[in-house]
């Protein structure tokens, strides 16, 4: 996930915390065979995700335009490639062998990157700002139904680094130099809007534990959530996603 700016959904239309798994420690949950499984694809999910973002803003940055650009993008990479290492030495902690939990989700993740490559800088910019903000914004509503200490290492993965401001700065001192270029990178946003939804529902879909822990819980202690609690998740991803796009003087 991306290190720059998550703009969280709304307080006052958040979900309730799940109960049951929710308020018990990993000790505890994972007693649960189906909820182990869960969280060793999701850990697993999030730690391709972070190995690939550092790879693509290490690449990104031979696209920035100054020196103090690239070293900016750097300091990105390196704050993905630490999360990775947190998550990696979770999963080795849990006794799982890391390799083994990524790849089932690499493909899904490279396939993402490739098909929303930046043709430029400002592209770049606001791909990390706003495309992995949206699957950002996905785990964070996943991790209401994680146990208490999963959950905080997720979170805590999540947590924005202080680059947000970096590409807001940017992406609208642009746009006031060339008005132009902000017709295109909005019609861009919304496309990674689209791909980035689409890849979070694949996630889920296609691992059975994930997706019977966030919709049918797992052997009774998780709530997970229902087809209208779905549909309000979302609504509060696209409404952070807009404020994303307002912050950057973008049309949603």
């Amino acid at each position: 996930m991306s290190t720059v700016e998550n703009a969280s959904p709304a307080d006052d239309s958040a979900p309730a915390e799940a109960v049951g798994i929710a308020s018990q420690d990993w000790a505890t949950a994972s007693a649960s065979p189906q909820y182990r499984a869960a969280v060793v694809d999701l850990l697993g999910a999030l730690a391709y995700g972070e190995l690939a973002a550092f790879e693509r803003l290490a690449e990104d940055a031979k696209l920035a335009p100054t020196l103090d650009d690239k070293a900016e993008l750097a300091a990105m990479a390196s704050a993905e490639f630490h999360h990775f290492e947190r998550l990696r030495d979770r999963l080795t902690a849990i006794e799982v062998e890391p390799t083994a939990a990524m790849q089932p989700f690499a493909k899904g993740v490279d396939d993402f990157h490739r098909q929303t490559a930046p043709s430029d800088w400002l592209e770049g910019l606001v791909k990390a700002y706003v495309g992995d903000s949206i699957a950002s914004d996905f785990y964070r509503e996943v991790a209401s139904h994680l146990d208490n200490d999963t959950r905080a290492l997720v979170l805590g993965v999540l947590d924005d680094t202080g680059h947000g401001n970096f590409a807001v700065e940017k992406v609208r001192a642009a746009i006031e130099a060339d008005p132009r270029c902000g017709g295109r990178l909005a019609l861009w946003a919304r496309r990674l809007m689209g791909e980035a939804l689409s890849q979070a529902q694949r996630v889920v879909a296609e691992r059975d534990a994930l997706s019977t822990m966030l919709v049918g819980g797992v052997d009774g202690m998780a709530a997970g959530f229902d087809l209208a609690a779905v549909g309000e998740m979302f609504t509060r991803i696209t409404k952070a996603h807009t404020k994303r796009m307002a912050a950057l003087g973008l049309a949603a």
